[in-house]
């Protein structure tokens, strides 16, 4: 990686300021490169140069040309690091010129990480069309809402039209049917001119299966380790050199040529790599380097479930330097204190006691043994600041790995739908909302895809059938491979503005004005909470100060009323918001002003806020 210039693509096709291509692959197996174009008969012979890579600089292409590689005379393939596949995973790559794309955001540098408020979304359901020029027409309605970072599923390119986006092959190529590179250019541009943060969900622990070529060019996976997708990809093995530069350079280039401010990057804890220098190290020392050179800021965050603080560590500690992680287990937590679920990994968690730990260390399993894993599990996160961690009622793998796609709407009542969402986003950590949650979309999230490969589709179909054949007496595992299936998953725009739905929308603007003024929950200090549980009654009082404004947030998770009593305080606590009030379709408000250390009484799943 020491020779890879962050400043510039190098993989793939590029264009030099003179107008010149510069082609450069990795190809250790082949003995002969070539290029193909799709005029017929261009073919541009490469230069061999060390540890493997073949390079050419060429003015017989121009951008829009499509082109293949070929190999050894013989079989030709798409571009590794192809940016364009508007034929889809089979067909051939598109010359793309990245830098021609005329940027308007030069006085934007993102957002401070402790401000973001996150709202993942899946760009295919997101709206009608499924588009990023469809998603362009909402961002007006996101920031009314009061979210300020879209977290955009993964737009790798995919078979077919349909994917969640997990199933990508070319990791640099944008998924064509979204819109393809230069309407994601444009997607992240408007955001920055309407002060929104872009982060992109990035897979660099698997491939999908169908269009997956990498193989007959280089060493990218390695039977060293078994993954559940198969073999993993070599980040330690013979010929790994190749492969880390490949991932490294992805990521530099969503941050530098399309101005992504921010990766989610999935299921980190699925990369296997022993090297001196873990890969998400290298990657972090490499996009600090970029920031360096650009004065522009950018996050790395990553999915995590080994509750490991050396993945978020800073580096100068030993740490692989990560930003923040997805903290699942606040949610497992709020999960079974809400729907009393306890199958599967929830069989951990008991509810509102474990929630109180999360409140208060961020991971629930720190050190103690865990009957789901049979082992002691965890470390303490007692050094990493609220916004490390982020949380959420939902998101796209709690909602759509359950077998009909339900979301928690669906599973709980209206009343504890808001204490949910007053839980989460009036806690001292990085609040998330799935799309939709906002108003209780009543449509499910199902698992859908759109592979072109018979056997494989079938394989999928079966698979998944064979994954839920417990849960029979609930019904049959919606087709993946059905339209309709993927239909029956977008958003219903309609319903913002009726009824419950409206309610909804207007009491999370509201909690997330709260979480934006008042000090006491903007500032993410751990060392500034305090949290009582009561395990019988299932309520929670939690308080969170900052200098000398303090906040007590009240939550009543059981179908009876209880009494509280709100933490002593020499000024008396005034009421800021109550879910169960009629303003949003509740049954009374509680007291307006309260003296510190009094008793109230809680309406059944209820949230009171109060300041003092």
């Amino acid at each position: 990686m020491n020779n890879v210039l962050p400043t510039k693509r190098t993989l793939g096709v590029s264009f030099t300021p003179s107008g010149q291509a510069e082609v450069l692959v990795w190809a250790p197996k082949a003995d002969l490169v070539e290029v193909s174009l799709n005029d017929g008969n261009t073919i541009v012979p490469l230069k061999k140069q060390e540890y493997g890579y073949w390079h050419v600089i060429t003015d017989q292409i121009q951008p829009g040309d499509t082109y293949k590689f070929r190999l050894n005379e013989d079989q030709e393939y798409p571009d590794p690091a192809s940016l364009s596949q508007p034929q889809s995973v089979h067909g051939p790559s598109q010359a793309i010129d990245v830098a021609k794309f005329k940027w308007t955001d030069d006085q934007w540098n993102n957002l401070p990480l402790e401000d973001y408020v996150l709202y993942e979304l899946h760009t295919g359901t997101f709206t009608p069309d499924g588009t990023f020029a469809g998603l362009e027409e909402k961002l007006d309605y996101l920031k009314e809402l009061g979210v300020n970072a879209i977290e955009i599923m993964p737009v790798a390119q995919f078979p077919g039209d349909r994917n969640w986006g997990y199933d990508g092959v070319f990791p640099f190529a944008v998924q064509d049917s979204y819109g393809g590179p230069k309407a994601l250019q444009h997607l992240v541009d408007v955001c920055h001119q309407k002060g929104l943060a872009v982060v992109l969900d990035v897979v660099y622990n698997h491939l999908g299966p169908e269009g997956n070529y990498l193989g007959v060019y280089g060493h990218y996976f390695t039977d060293k380790y078994n993954t559940p997708w198969g073999p993993a990809i070599n980040f330690d093995d013979a010929w790994c050199d190749g492969v880390r530069r490949y991932f490294a350079e992805n990521l530099l280039m969503w941050f530098r040529d399309f101005h992504v401010d921010a990766v989610r990057m999935d299921a980190v804890h699925a990369i296997k790599d022993f090297s001196p220098v873990h890969i998400l190290r290298e990657m972090k020392q490499q996009v600090n380097q970029l920031m360096q050179e650009t004065g522009r800021t950018h996050y790395m965050i990553v999915e995590l479930d080994l509750n490991d603080t050396r993945f978020i560590n800073p580096l100068e500690e030993q740490g692989f330097g990560m930003d923040a992680q997805w903290v699942d287990e606040f949610h497992h937590a709020l999960r079974v204190t809400t729907t009393g679920e306890n199958t599967g990994y929830y069989a951990d968690f008991t509810g509102i006691c474990d929630l109180a730990k999360a409140y208060r260390d961020a991971y629930v399993y720190d050190g103690q043994f865990s009957p789901h894993r049979n082992k002691h599990f965890g470390i303490k996160a007692e050094k990493n600041p609220g916004q490390q961690f982020i949380v959420f009622t939902q998101n796209h793998d709690q909602v759509g790995n359950r077998m009909l796609g339900e979301r928690l709407g669906e599973l709980v009542s209206f009343e504890m739908q808001k204490l949910a969402a007053g839980a989460v986003i009036l806690s001292p950590f990085l609040p998330m909302l799935w799309m939709g949650e906002e108003y209780s979309e009543p449509n499910r999230f199902q698992y859908f895809v759109s592979h072109t490969d018979p056997d494989l589709a079938e394989a999928v179909r079966k698979g998944r059938k064979a994954e839920f054949a417990a849960f029979h007496a609930q019904g049959e595992a919606p087709d993946p491979m059905a339209q309709e299936t993927f239909q029956n998953s977008k958003l219903q725009w309609e319903l913002v503005q009726q009824g419950e739905h409206q309610v909804m929308f207007r009491y999370y603007q509201t909690l997330l004005r709260l979480r934006r003024e008042l000090p006491a929950l903007k500032h993410l200090n751990r060392q500034n909470v305090e949290v009582e549980e009561k395990e019988a009654q299932k309520t929670l009082v939690l308080r969170r100060w900052h200098e000398d404004q303090q906040v007590a947030i009240l939550m009543n998770f059981s179908a009876a009323p209880q009494k509280v009593t709100i933490p002593v305080s020499t000024k008396s606590w005034q009421i800021l918001l109550d879910s169960a009030a009629p303003e949003w379709n509740g049954p009374q408000t509680s007291a307006t002003t309260v003296a510190g250390g009094e008793e109230l009484s809680l309406q059944p799943e209820s949230l009171v806020v109060y300041v003092a």
